[in-house]
């Protein structure tokens, strides 16, 4: 009987140290709107002199900021365990985390790359330099990880993808609402140009760490096979990995921890 108590002691004490959640409103001067957020503290972050590495953790297609936080609630436990600060912006169901040359209204890279960091790092205990930086993300919240990192890899240190959307060039459906970022689908250099299939090529000069994964039986994963074997082609360092699953939660669930290990094993050789 007392060893039972012992046991049920240690496991509600591992579910009491846990992160807390603030959830914030970020406005952007360049779409001149507001956004909530969600940032996720380590329990340890009472302790004022203490600094954190922050990751950026992007949602995909249809969803918003407080997605991650409802449906992996596990990412308090993590911030604790990897001693991070995760940060969930908003990128509007369809913002595609870029910036449209035909709607001023959509400026999404400008407001996650820019706008958000600079409120995280004027309001938060976070460590202000790109090796203590990170961003991924699910679905279209990856093609947004990748994109960004390799755009602002002056800024991310680090940067993944989970389940991405990765080609933009063949998600012309409307449902996905590229179209009133990009404009007609017809204009494939336009697509092309806005896509990491593009935009690896410019691999930046300072080394990003870079981890992508998806599932074996997601319906995008040869989008991650192409960029996987596009990167491997241009001898770009990066982890990759399948493991069974589909585009849901499931999955998700079960990848932002490995992703958040790599992180903050990138973290700990950059100190």
């Amino acid at each position: 009987m007392r060893s039972a108590l012992i046991v049920v002691f240690v496991v509600a004490l591992q579910y009491c140290i846990a992160g807390t959640v603030d959830t914030v409103s970020i406005y952007s001067n360049t779409m001149q709107v507001s956004y909530k957020c969600v940032v996720v503290k380590p329990d340890s972050y009472s302790n004022k002199e203490k600094k954190f590495e922050t990751v950026y953790l992007l949602h995909g297609h249809g969803g918003k900021f407080s997605n991650w936080i409802s449906l992996v609630p596990q990412l308090k436990k993590y911030a604790d365990d990897y001693q991070l600060i995760i940060v969930c912006p908003d990128g509007k169901i369809a913002g595609w985390y870029i910036n449209s040359p035909i709607a001023d209204s959509m400026q999404f890279e400008t407001y996650i790359a820019n706008e958000v960091p600079a409120f995280i790092d004027a309001n938060y205990n976070s460590i202000k330099g790109r090796n203590a930086r990170a961003i991924t993300g699910l679905s279209m919240g990856g093609h947004g990880g990748l994109y960004l990192g390799f755009r602002h890899a002056g800024f991310f240190g680090a940067c993944g993808s989970m389940s991405g959307a990765l080609m933009l060039e063949y998600i012309t459906d409307k449902r996905y609402g590229i179209e009133k970022i990009l404009g007609d689908s017809s204009n494939r250099q336009r697509y092309s140009d806005y896509s990491i299939m593009k935009e690896m090529e410019n691999y930046p000069k300072d080394s990003i760490a870079i981890i992508m994964d998806c599932g074996t039986e997601d319906f995008v994963i040869e989008m991650s096979r192409a960029v996987h074997k596009k990167m491997s082609i241009l001898k770009i360092p990066h982890d990759y990995t399948e493991r069974p699953g589909k585009h849901d939660w499931k999955y998700w669930s079960n990848a932002v921890q490995f992703q958040l290990l790599y992180f903050r094993n990138f973290f700990d050789r950059k100190k």
